[in-house]
């Protein structure tokens, strides 16, 4: 089988995972009322459909950054650009217009490795870490609408098989109306 072939099905199986991370993310996130507090937190420290919320959230803008590195890096490398160093590759992908900046990119990636390995007891700490990740969550969906867009128009490559096209289209729709 032909190598250029495998990696652009490959491309489109990352797409497709994109579309799935950020519908779960979305979805997740959206059962809460934001921004959170302590106190609220305090006050229901024993609501475990409430947790169990928190924590798909948590594991879910991880999973969402993760693919999304994985599926810009391979992106790049279809498009013969440097792909030996991820600060490039985010260069590369903040220039084109599909991550709003570097800056926030990490700033994502530190809440996200914060959560990975902090487990903290403080009420006011957790509503802030959480938070955090809903701030940062449009960019995610975004940058994903927007890798998208260019691996379409560039590669002519789309999310294979597609079966979180139409609600992908509608949670950008929906962050794309809450920006403005």
């Amino acid at each position: 089988m032909d190598l250029l072939q495998n990696e652009k099905r490959y491309l489109s199986q990352l797409l497709e995972a994109v579309q799935r991370c950020s519908y779960f993310l979305y979805e997740s996130s959206s059962k809460l009322e934001w921004p959170l507090s302590g106190e609220s937190l305090w006050h229901r420290r024993k609501d475990a459909e409430l947790f169990e919320t928190l924590a798909a959230i948590n594991e879910r803008f991880a999973k969402l950054q993760d693919t999304l590195a994985s599926t810009m890096r391979h992106s790049a490398l279809l498009m013969s650009e440097n792909t030996d160093n991820f600060l490039k590759i985010l260069v590369y992908f903040e220039k084109r217009g599909v991550v709003p900046s570097v800056e926030l990119w990490q700033q994502g990636r530190m809440a996200r490795n914060m959560a990975a390995h902090d487990y903290e007891t403080d009420y006011s700490l957790i509503a802030e870490h959480f938070n955090v990740l809903s701030e940062l969550t449009p960019m995610l969906l975004v940058t994903a609408g927007h890798l998208g867009e260019i691996c379409k128009n560039e590669l002519k490559l789309n999310a294979e098989p597609g079966d979180f096209n139409d609600e992908f289209a509608s949670l950008l729709r929906s962050v794309e109306l809450s920006d403005k």
